[in-house]
């Protein structure tokens, strides 16, 4: 079965023709061409395809784009500029790129969700997401760089 949906996408209701099976992620992918989510596990394992759905992190690819009607969906293209991808940058917490985008989106929830989040909390919110390539020092890093200056903002 066939339908036609709205979604809320990086602030932007976009239609969507979908099958009633279709995962969030292919639909991001495929129609909207958003591949900054990356195809990995494909069964919510990885975090390669997270994407914030009413600012929670979530695996895109075991969610279908049907759920996602009346949510506001960010993706990795709507952080562009952010200040987590610039603590990324900054403490060079990637290498080859594949689960960046992940990592990152994951990364943006948990200091909104936990500005005072502590060393159990990063660790428990990273483990949600794998990298293949390069340790998580960088990473955690990048995470409380973000946190150091996100409190001296205020």
């Amino acid at each position: 079965m066939i339908t036609k949906l709205i979604l809320n996408i990086n602030e932007e209701n976009r239609e969507a023709i979908v099958r009633m099976a279709d995962t969030l992620l292919d639909t991001l992918r495929d129609q909207f061409d958003l591949t900054g989510a990356k195809r990995g596990c494909e069964n919510g394992d990885c975090g390669a395809c997270t994407v914030l759905v009413d600012k929670w992190p979530i695996k895109s690819c075991i969610m279908l784009a049907v759920e996602a009607v009346n949510k506001k969906i960010t993706t990795i293209e709507g952080l562009q500029g952010s200040f987590v991808q610039q603590a990324f940058i900054e403490k060079w917490a990637f290498q080859c790129g594949y689960c960046t985008p992940g990592f990152i989106v994951n990364c943006h929830a948990l200091v909104n969700a936990y500005p005072d989040a502590n060393d159990e909390v990063i660790e428990e919110w990273l483990s949600s997401n794998i990298c293949r390539c390069t340790s998580y020092q960088e990473i955690r890093e990048a995470v409380k760089w973000v946190l150091r200056h996100q409190n001296q903002k205020e």
